[in-house]
């Protein structure tokens, strides 16, 4: 799907971040991809959500357009980033979404910025510490991409999806990740558990986990008993659920953003 968002740029610590807002009306949904992604995994979820809510996405630090190589890659980094893209906005409070390390960051910001959050969604993460065996696994993946690809039949190849590979940047000589290894590498060290945080959101919340994913059906149990006001919804998906089950997670979205806009 080709996107159609319009780009702009906001600067924050040093680091420039890319924004695409691809419009609409109705309240606002904030999306942030995950580690080695970018916005446009966003496309078939704006393109569902639309006309009825505004839908922003932006690059966060270290991935796509935004700073390639930012000097602070910690959680506390990535969520000051979120938190200045939501009050550029201009609008109040968003509802904010994210998968994997972006669900991580949406977490944290509903956490410690709850007046910009009216609802969050978690897509396959957890406030749990990362696995050490895990992390090593991804940091073993990212590094055995036969960069560049000669095209995108050899890219369809390898990656998991094609919005994956949409995501790369083609060059004269084939694609490349818009990101560096030792970035990613240093973005997945920060991976302290962040259990009291997710006890303190009070927004309306919703975890999407995909049942081949990374996050533990009694992880997600023990996430759901811990916030009580909560709702668990499990998808037959691998890890990338917003691409897997774009239909359901959308959904869920849209009725994240009708509570919110009861509440209000």
């Amino acid at each position: 799907m080709q996107s159609t968002g319009v780009w702009r740029e906001l600067r924050r610590d040093g680091a420039r971040l890319a924004i695409k807002d691809y419009g609409g009306g109705g309240p606002t949904v904030l999306l942030m991809h995950g580690l080695a992604g970018e916005s446009g995994e966003w496309d078939a979820t704006a393109a569902a959500l639309l006309p009825g809510l505004r839908v922003v996405a932006f690059d966060q630090r270290g991935h796509g357009r935004s700073e390639r190589r930012p000097t602070d890659v910690s959680r506390a980094a990535f969520v000051a980033d979120a938190a200045a893209v939501a009050t550029s906005l201009g609008v109040g409070p968003v509802v904010v979404a994210g998968q994997s390390l972006g669900g991580h960051t949406a977490m944290l910001m509903a956490a410690r910025h709850p007046g910009l959050v009216r609802g969050l969604a978690v897509a396959d993460a957890s406030p749990s510490k990362g696995s050490p065996s895990v992390r090593q696994e991804v940091v073993d993946w990212l590094r055995s991409w036969p960069v560049p690809f000669t095209d995108r039949d050899a890219a369809n190849a390898f990656l998991p999806h094609p919005a994956w590979v949409d995501g790369l940047e083609w060059r004269a000589d084939g694609g490349y990740p818009q990101w560096d290894a030792d970035v990613m590498t240093a973005a997945l060290a920060d991976d302290a558990p962040h259990w009291a945080e997710w006890e303190a959101i009070r927004c309306p919340a919703v975890l999407v986990r995909g049942a081949r994913g990374i996050v533990p059906e009694a992880e997600a149990h023990e996430m759901r008993a811990r916030l009580p006001s909560s709702r668990m919804v499990t998808v037959d998906t691998g890890h990338d659920v917003h691409l897997e089950a774009t239909t359901e997670w959308a959904a869920e979205l849209a009725a994240l953003a009708q509570r919110g806009n009861e509440a209000d």
